[in-house]
């Protein structure tokens, strides 16, 4: 399994960083956008929907929204959206902990499911085309990507050698707290060492810059438990069968789509 995860990786990787580096905003937007499809696709799956025609509308109002979002930044406003991304990643963070309970209580229909599609989608594509059009986009991408995969991966090892309390039994067994922690820290250095280089040394300060991460790393974490959650509820291991080794787009991009709304807001409200 690792080493189809590793193969599956190697070969995105370029996929990924080609588009991010040579693609000006517009097309990585569109770019962006069809990745965001699939995810759709998939999505339509954990809401239940079985009818295609239903399916594909719900694809046609994704796209819709998509375009909206994209004229919406086009004239400054931008920053709403990705701030009712945020907004609705605090609203996940209640859910998780509430479940089972409040989805034996009242499951989500088919209307609230997708609602929360649209605001896991659309402010999270919106918000890292913002990233990308400001100064030095692309490091500002790379260096979203450094928090949330070494959030990700200080997780993994700290959690297989210290992991010992559960961080979420019910909608993630496998999660614990110290590993948590363990990727916390290690992306929290990160962020230390390359916010500078990023940003300009002696052009922001330090204290807000440190919230800021430590708030899209806390966000990034929700945002793979949600999808976790939502899998549970829907009784399936992953969210697709499209990457080997990872399982669907979703399975790989929870964690992103929770974090650039937040630090396109963030960078915003801060002038960075």
């Amino acid at each position: 399994m690792l080493k189809q995860r590793v193969i599956t990786a190697l070969i995105l990787l370029p996929l990924i960083l080609g588009p991010i580096v040579y693609f000006p905003t517009l097309w990585l937007y569109v770019f962006l956008c069809a990745v965001g499809m699939i995810a759709a696709w998939e999505w339509t799956a954990l809401m239940g929907l079985t009818s295609a025609t239903a399916r594909y509308a719900y694809l046609a109002l994704v796209a819709v929204l998509l375009t909206g979002a994209w004229f919406a930044g086009v004239i400054g406003l931008g920053v709403w959206v990705v701030m009712f991304g945020a907004i609705w990643w605090g609203n996940a963070l209640s859910m998780i902990a509430g479940y089972p309970v409040n989805f034996r209580l009242s499951p989500p229909g088919h209307f609230a499911m997708s609602a929360y599609g649209l605001l896991m989608l659309v402010p999270a594509l919106l918000g890292l085309a913002m990233l990308h059009s400001a100064n030095h986009g692309v490091l500002r991408l790379f260096f979203l990507f450094a928090l949330v995969w070494m959030a990700d991966i200080g997780a993994y090892f700290a959690g297989r050698r210290f992991g010992k309390r559960k961080l979420a039994i019910e909608v993630s067994p496998g999660k614990s707290v110290e590993g948590a922690i363990g990727g916390f820290i290690a992306s929290m250095l990160v962020g230390m060492v390359s916010a500078p280089w990023v940003f300009g040394f002696g052009r922001f300060d330090w204290l807000p810059m440190l919230l800021l991460c430590a708030a899209v790393i806390g966000v990034s974490i929700i945002g793979d438990l949600t999808e976790s959650l939502f899998k549970r509820h829907r009784g399936v291991k992953d969210s697709g069968t499209l990457l080997p080794g990872h399982g669907g787009v979703l399975d790989r991009v929870d964690s992103l789509l929770a974090a650039a709304p937040v630090l396109a807001l963030g960078l915003s409200l801060l002038g960075i």
